[in-house]
């Protein structure tokens, strides 16, 4: 983390100066008439949506919850590796992991004659999958990290509760704030509110979506589920590990350790359902969710003293049509104006602990390209590829979930019957392994497209894959010798990250690939980061350069390596001695190798700002490094020349 760029101030560094005020306050319940972003909705999608907004003091955004204040009890709690390297964007994945349940191993129970046996073990998260762990905690926990993200940042932003959205038009001829929001305060009375955007991220009721037209398709499966955290005493041995666990007669139960040391989740199988029942649900009870986990985890007991919360839900998957405003026929005659995010689009089981995940996935990938357009760093038509992109990613997910869900709710297989189908326990482990990378939350890969290259240049980082979320490696900073994942100097801000892998020969020699990089970078008038910095601005404040060489951190001279990679910045003109960086030789683990970096010639990864490959290209490939930014980012205003 850096702070003091622009003078010292005491204090907690994590509580940055407040931006100018814009009036009336966020949270104080008064609304201003425009605003530019709109979030309804404060559940996973919507903050975290809004913590990336909150960086952005400049754009105006303001967030509705029709509850009367913060989540206090969540119903998701599995957090997968790939969204606690989201919360290192934030700089918060330090607080979640101490706090957290972390699910090291997995067991696997299946019938043993009458009672259960242990019949495997793994490894929750395949080795080297990535560098954190996939951890438990509630999900109003969660929120309470990002919430206090948001109050803290520049734009002080705070969720005005008590205010539900109950109609969302876009006015023909509106201007620059073309979509109007009537809100229902709790005393009944109205408010109406201009904005530039709106974001329905108000569940799977959610009204902004039915505003637009747009609904849920899909399936029920005729199947309940029972899902109940509670403090139990009991001799199962396994407790305190995620356990997959099938009954000799069919049930079955995945047990969820929690945060803390003694709270339990259990995710109970209650059977099929008549199809048209609608009342079938409401018939179970507490008691009967509990009887069912003591008859699957015969012969050992189970004795519930205290239940936090407990509910019964049906096993469905469903998708939206759409993901914003804009029907297929007139896409590319007009830009989006609202969008959904989260439950709003996409809804499926609990089982495979996707949908907090996913949903904050949603609201980064449409968080920073709000605040591109908004900021006039990008066009318009950037806010196209929200929709393209994440309704291919929830199609998946639904297409998993099926697939996860009904391995979950299988029978075991009779020896004696083959043909009535069934899953057995060693089968069942074998699909909860190969199931791995997308529980992890590592199966998002966006395709070829506006904002990702086509990968032809592959090899040169062969370890970088194009469209796949930047897989952090072990280094060391140069400066001060800090060890460091590459991936946590990104932060949530908005910018591209450029990664220059320096190639074979002496990077302190001016005729080096890496130093005629850095002066294509600072000098070329192809450069994009000249090109597309604004006047005035840190030279860094669009494009975030770091390099990593070849040679061991002591090898290298600080005050020989291309000035590039010293930028000044802020007020004083500081130097930043943060971008530059070689391998954890320590460690044994050289990036260089672990990624496939092509040594020889070296190479360019560029990351969106949401922590995914954008493009992989060769070290010299200058001009294909700047045609790429092409339609992404605008030229910045430059200074009339007299």
């Amino acid at each position: 983390m850096q702070f003091y760029l622009d003078g010292y101030r005491p204090g907690d560094p994590e509580d940055r100066p407040a931006a100018p005020r814009v009036e009336p306050a966020a949270g104080s319940g008064a609304l201003p008439e425009e605003v530019d972003v709109l979030v309804v909705g404060t559940g996973p999608a919507g903050v975290f949506l809004a913590a990336q907004l909150a960086e952005f003091p400049g754009i105006t955004t303001r967030v509705v919850e029709r509850r009367g204040g913060p989540l206090e009890l969540g119903q998701a709690d599995g957090v997968a590796c790939r969204t606690v390297e989201m919360f290192t964007a934030f700089g918060l994945s330090e607080k979640l992991l101490r706090e957290a349940y972390w699910v090291n191993e997995t067991a696997f129970w299946g019938p043993a004659g009458s009672g259960i046996a242990r019949t495997g073990r793994i490894r929750d998260v395949a080795e080297g999958l990535s560098e954190y762990p996939h951890v438990i905690v509630n999900q109003a926990r969660m929120q309470d990290y990002l919430l206090e993200k948001m109050r803290t940042s520049p734009s002080r932003l705070v969720p005005d509760y008590g205010l539900e959205a109950t109609d969302v038009e876009i006015l023909p001829g509106g201007g620059d704030h073309p979509v109007k929001v009537t809100l229902r305060r709790e005393g009944g009375d109205t408010a109406v509110v201009r904005a530039k955007y709106v974001v329905g991220c108000d569940g799977a009721r959610s009204a902004v979506r039915k505003s637009l037209g747009i609904e849920l398709r899909g399936d029920a499966r005729n199947h309940a589920w029972g899902v109940m955290d509670v403090l139990a005493v009991t001799d199962f041995p396994d407790i305190r590990l995620k356990s997959v666990i099938q009954g000799p007669s069919g049930g079955n139960i995945l047990i969820i350790p929690r945060e803390g040391g003694y709270l339990v989740r259990f995710y109970v199988d209650l059977g099929d359902l008549e199809p048209g029942d609608r009342e079938a649900r409401k018939r179970f009870t507490r008691e009967s969710i509990v009887e069912a986990a003591q008859k699957v985890l015969h012969p050992y007991t189970l004795e519930v003293k205290d239940t936090a919360w407990w509910s019964v839900y049906e096993v469905g998957q469903r998708i939206a049509d759409r993901f914003d405003d804009v029907p297929d026929a007139e896409r590319g005659s007009r830009t989006p104006r609202v969008f959904i995010a989260g439950d709003a689009c996409h809804t499926h089981s609990a089982k495979a602990g996707q949908g907090m995940n996913v949903s904050m996935q949603d609201g980064f990938n449409l968080g920073w390209k709000l605040a591109a357009v908004l900021e006039g760093r990008s066009p318009e038509s950037l806010l196209d590829t929200y929709a393209g992109e994440r309704r291919a990613i929830a199609q998946e997910l639904i297409d998993f979930d099926l697939r996860f869900s009904t391995m979950m709710a299988a029978r075991p297989k009779d020896p004696d019957r083959p043909e009535a189908g069934g899953v057995d326990a060693a089968e069942k482990q074998r699909i909860f392994t190969e199931a791995g990378r997308f529980t992890a939350g590592f199966a998002t890969e966006y395709a070829p497209g506006a904002l990702t290259g086509s990968g032809e240049h592959q090899s040169a980082a062969a370890g970088f894959p194009v469209g796949q979320r930047f897989y952090s490696a072990p280094v060391v900073r140069v400066a001060d010798a800090k060890e460091i994942g590459l991936g946590q100097v990104a932060r949530a801000d908005g910018r591209w990250r450029i990664y220059a892998f320096a190639g074979a020969g002496d990077p302190h020699s001016a005729e080096s690939g890496i130093a005629r990089f850095c002066r294509f970078l600072a000098e070329s008038p192809e450069s994009p980061v000249l090109h597309l910095t604004p006047n005035g601005a840190d030279p860094d404040a669009v494009f975030d350069v770091r390099a990593v060489f070849q040679q061991g951190h002591r090898d290298l001279a600080v005050e020989k390596l291309p000035e590039f990679l010293k930028p000044r910045k802020g007020r004083f003109g500081l130097v930043d001695y943060e971008k530059m960086f070689a391998p954890d030789l320590k460690a044994g683990r050289d990036i260089f190798d672990e990624r496939g970096i092509d040594r020889e010639r070296g190479a360019i990864v560029v990351v969106r700002p949401d922590q995914y490959v954008a493009q992989v290209l060769p070290l010299d490939a200058h001009a294909e490094l700047a045609g790429f930014f092409d339609g992404i980012l605008l030229p910045a205003p430059q200074p009339a020349r007299v």
